[in-house]
């Protein structure tokens, strides 16, 4: 907490029973002015870093994640729906489509990437090297890994993992972290995990939030879907085999698979290790599973699902 000296604090409470005036109005109101002060010093007057000033001049310090511009992606353009009007700055590089928005009161910039890991490797590139992202976040639909969720249950990546990534061997494939030498001893362990303090914020900001339940037209039943979090797998062809999602399940204790969060975090890793991705994903269906989910009703669901989550999370990210 950054607080206003007391002495300061003290002479306005006395100037405002002189005077008649509210004091702790007074008091909200100058620590609202001594807040701003504050934030143009430490950034040589543009604009505050890690410091909030709410309605009303309380003070809050925090780090410096609402100032870090967001960069959203999600790979179709059903999934933007409820995610931004595109009302914002547009331009098109490399053949994509980046605007500016906000979500959640948050300044970002959002990309329509396309389906697959390089896709999604280019984009994310684009948004932290020409526009400066230094947070992202996707949003889409995946297809579950643990029978243990359902249809229009979301799940928040904990970890992201490229399960295609790796050494084919006479005994089975070996998935390894993209990049590594594990034969000059480097550690190969796949997945990038998301900080601890992170996942605190994410559980925090989601206190409260309840999904509506799945309309008839989806073809799901009327079940009422959760928020989950948990390891998140991304590979660059679709999965619709029972076998694999089997194993994917077996050696990842993994939730969902889809097609890009894991080429994210690791171009973001890159980047840096201070660079967070948060992957939000709305399950489809069970993955290799026949199902009689109506995919064109389900999508638009599954979209402000993903949104409802999404706008909960921006702000701490």
């Amino acid at each position: 907490m950054i607080g206003v000296g007391d002495g300061t604090l003290v002479g306005l409470v006395a100037h405002a029973v002189v005077a008649g005036i509210d004091a702790h109005d007074l008091a909200r109101r100058r620590a609202g002015e001594v807040c701003a002060g504050l934030a143009q010093a430490l950034m040589g007057g543009q604009g505050g870093h890690g410091i909030h000033c709410v309605e009303g001049g309380d003070l809050i310090a925090h780090s410096s994640m609402a100032n870090r511009l967001l960069g959203v992606i999600s790979a179709l353009p059903e999934e933007f729906a409820h995610l931004s009007d595109q009302s914002g700055q547009s331009s098109e590089i490399g053949g994509l489509a980046f605007w500016r928005g906000r979500i959640a009161g948050r300044e970002a910039v959002f990309v329509e990437s396309g389906a697959g890991k390089v896709n999604a490797g280019v984009a994310t590139s684009l948004l932290l090297d020409r526009f400066g992202c230094r947070a992202l976040m996707l949003c889409g639909v995946a297809g579950g890994l643990d029978p243990a969720l359902g249809v229009g249950d979301v799940v928040i990546g904990a970890s992201n993992t490229q399960h295609d990534y790796g050494t084919h061997k006479e005994d089975g494939f070996r998935t390894i972290q993209p990049g590594s030498r594990p034969s000059l001893g480097q550690d190969w362990t796949p997945g990038y995990t998301v900080s601890e303090a992170l996942v605190a914020r994410l559980r925090e900001a989601l206190k409260g939030l309840a999904l509506e339940p799945l309309p008839e037209a989806v073809g799901a039943g009327r079940r009422l879907p959760s928020v989950h979090f948990g390891a998140i797998l991304t590979g660059d062809a679709f999965v619709n085999s029972e076998s694999l999602r089997r194993r994917l399940h077996a050696e990842f204790a993994a939730h969902a698979v889809e097609m890009e969060g894991g080429a994210v975090a690791q171009v973001a890793r890159r980047w840096g290790e201070d660079i967070p991705v948060v992957n939000v994903r709305c399950l489809s269906d069970l993955a290799g599973v026949e199902s009689h989910l109506d995919f064109r009703a389900f999508l638009p669901v599954a979209a402000r699902y993903a949104s409802q989550v999404a706008h909960r999370l921006a702000p701490v990210i």
